[in-house]
């Protein structure tokens, strides 16, 4: 047993110490709060409502210079929403591999994509090729953009329309697509694909004796082709005489580049999808000489 006499000085002994820690502490406290000087709010308010401001002997932060803007070299961001490029040469187009056309085409690659021309060249122009036609009162006939065949059956007879369009950059490349349809408006649009499928490029210069100027206006020499009962030749012309050509001829030259230029036909001209064909692969024969391009 403990006695409670000899437990009563212990006790009186942790309750001074208890006090005496306690009242350390309020020492400190005060002694803390006598050294920490807090700073006059209301003079400096006064100070802001009249518009004056604190002198900080510290420099202010310097300010970040502004970053430049690098514009990067290459066709335009055009954005294509739900185009996935399907083949290798879609997605080097999409990574900047090829800056225009001409860089592709002369890869010699095959263009299985009409996204691609639609990427590298945004300012596509596109002509109708007027190969259709209906039978007029003098005995002539009416152009129209699609031409109308008709199959028959036992249930009677199915119609079927076919376009041909000229696409082009103006500056030396071409293509040239046909497609068919039941309607006029899918037939065109299918045309235009076949198109930009097509494309090749036009070797240009100045092969008239008469000019002589070196400039890219014209064709270097002749180029023959035919097509069915068609026969189209290309002669090189100097500045200033045009397109000497039908119209339907004139469409596929200038959205080919081409400026001066003398078209000499043959043959049943009146078929005009033949003859757009024959052009065209006079065109591409200027292509297949020895030499560079």
């Amino acid at each position: 047993m403990i006695n409670p006499v000899a437990w009563q000085p212990m006790v009186k002994r942790m309750t001074e110490k208890k006090d005496t820690t306690k009242e350390e502490k309020d020492v400190t406290i005060k002694q803390i709060e006598q050294k920490i000087e807090l700073p006059d709010v209301e003079p400096r308010k006064k100070k802001l409502l009249r518009g004056e401001t604190d002198v900080v002997s510290e420099e202010a932060p310097k300010e970040k210079p502004e970053e430049e803007v690098v514009i990067k070299e290459g066709p335009p961001k055009k954005e294509f929403i739900g185009w996935i490029p399907k083949t290798r040469l879609g997605e080097r187009v999409i990574n900047g591999e090829f800056k225009t056309l001409d860089d592709v085409l002369k890869t010699g690659q095959f263009i299985l994509e009409p996204k691609i021309v639609d990427y590298l060249v945004p300012d596509l122009k596109n002509e109708v090729i007027y190969i259709g036609g209906s039978p007029g009162k003098g005995g002539g006939i009416r152009r129209t953009a699609t031409k109308r065949t008709a199959r028959m059956h036992k249930s009677g007879r199915r119609f079927k329309l076919s376009s041909v369009i000229a696409a082009g950059d103006e500056e030396g490349v071409v293509g040239i697509g046909k497609a068919s349809s039941r309607e006029h408006k899918t037939a065109i649009e299918k045309a235009l694909e076949q198109a930009k499928l097509n494309m090749i490029r036009v070797r240009k210069g100045c092969g008239s004796w008469e000019c002589g100027c070196g400039e890219e206006h014209s064709i270097p020499f002749k180029a023959r082709a035919s097509c069915g009962s068609v026969r189209v030749t290309l002669m090189p012309a100097p500045k200033g005489v045009g397109i000497v050509a039908s119209d339907p001829v004139k469409k596929v030259l200038k959205l080919a580049g081409v400026r001066d230029i003398w078209v000499k036909t043959s043959g049943n001209t009146h078929a005009r999808a033949n003859l757009i064909y024959a052009v065209f692969q006079a065109l591409k024969n200027l292509n297949s000489t020895k030499g560079g391009l």
